[in-house]
């Protein structure tokens, strides 16, 4: 399987399936057709069925799909399965809202460091975690093998905070910063901007009235 040949809106879904497996397998629901998955996620039948027919054969005909079996295998294909460290660069009110959510924990990111330019926050704890100084960076990466870094500066240092990830060894990188960040080709950038996904629903509203 090469993953770069999915479709990222397939990646997509496949974490909204996983989500909704785990609420059912939490509500003690065995087993669950295609049909059933799609209704609860707000997608057709026929796309679930695509979307995990990148990836093999999975339940069985007439039947389904076994609800804790199927997640495991989602699971195992989002690389959740195991651990992943990251480090959050910026501790402004993003970056600690960020650093403070159980979310990323309950899925296997761990937050392994917090670094930060303003002497008003650097030794502040953000959950379990110190904010340390942005000197610290390379330091931090190495000895906790830290996979991901999240980019949540403002958008003039954006770059630099970003070209620091990359030289320290960071492989995949989530930018919050309002700015169209360089990479290289083998590093794997993924960017939130929410402003965008404002006008995508504004757009959404205008264009439906």
């Amino acid at each position: 399987m090469k993953v770069y040949k999915i479709p990222e809106a397939t990646v997509m879904r496949l974490s909204i399936y996983s989500r909704y497996l785990h609420q059912l397998m939490g509500e003690g629901v065995e087993t669950i057709s295609s049909g059933e998955i799609a209704h609860g996620v707000g997608v057709s039948s026929a796309q679930v069925r695509k979307d995990l027919a990148y990836f093999g054969e999975f339940g069985t005909r007439g039947v389904g799909y076994k609800v804790e079996e199927l997640y495991g295998h989602l699971m195992k294909i989002l690389g959740l399965d195991r651990n992943w460290n990251i480090i959050i660069i910026g501790a402004g009110k993003l970056g600690s809202a960020l650093a403070l959510y159980q979310g990323f924990a309950d899925r296997g990111f761990n937050i392994s460091a917090i670094l930060d330019v303003d002497p008003d926050r650097i030794g502040n704890k953000l959950g379990d975690v110190k904010v340390e100084k942005i000197e610290l960076l390379d330091k931090r990466v190495k000895e906790s093998n830290v996979s991901i870094g999240v980019v949540t500066v403002p958008a003039r240092v954006a770059q630099d905070v970003t070209d620091k990830l990359v030289n320290a060894g960071v492989k995949a990188i989530l930018n919050f910063s309002p700015r169209v960040l360089r990479v290289p080709n083998d590093i794997i950038l993924r960017n939130v901007d929410l402003s965008v996904n404002l006008e995508v629903l504004s757009f959404n509203l205008a264009f439906n009235k």
